[in-house]
């Protein structure tokens, strides 16, 4: 059992090293459950004893977790990626080949919100290509409800909003 979860964590690390993008939780569990490696409960506990050995680290929005390669992580998985096998090595270069655009997508917006010290609610709205903001706009709203909106809205709209704030400026 132990050398089998030492194989899930070595799976996503190896997953990881092969972007240049954080991964969502949703992403990894997408290629490790449809392979049927493990469950998903093992995968969260994979995912949490990572971060805690500080192999990978998080990003935490209002809806979502992203995950990035620490370089602890990346000595890690060079020094034992002989003990994934060619075929999963394979099957992970194939999985990240054939969704990188929509995996990069997924990660590339990001939406968040906190409540401020005058009791308001702060929403961060990003689209970030290669580590850089391409767009970074910051709203202030009243509710709690108003700034949820705006997040989901944003995830759903935010190439039609950055087109006409585009279109409008230029």
């Amino acid at each position: 059992m132990s050398e089998t979860f030492t194989l899930y964590k070595l799976i996503v690390l190896y997953m990881l090293q092969k972007v240049d993008f954080p991964l969502t939780t949703a992403q990894i569990s997408e290629f490790i459950l449809d392979q049927g490696y493990t469950t998903y409960f093992t995968l969260q506990e994979a995912l949490s004893e990572m971060v805690d050995s500080d192999l990978i680290q998080t990003e935490t929005t209002h809806n979502r977790t992203l995950y990035n390669l620490t370089e602890a992580g990346a000595e890690t998985v060079t020094f034992f990626q002989n003990k994934i096998s060619p075929a999963i090595r394979d099957d992970i270069k194939q999985f990240l080949k054939e969704k990188e655009y929509d995996l990069k997508e997924e990660v590339a917006v990001k939406a968040d919100f906190y409540e401020n010290t005058k009791h308001e609610y702060e929403v961060r709205c990003q689209i970030v290509e290669e580590g850089y903001s391409i767009i970074d706009l910051k709203l202030i709203v009243p509710t709690k409800s108003e700034a949820e909106a705006i997040a989901e809205n944003w995830d759903k709209k935010n190439q039609e909003i950055y087109t006409s704030l585009m279109t409008q400026l230029l």
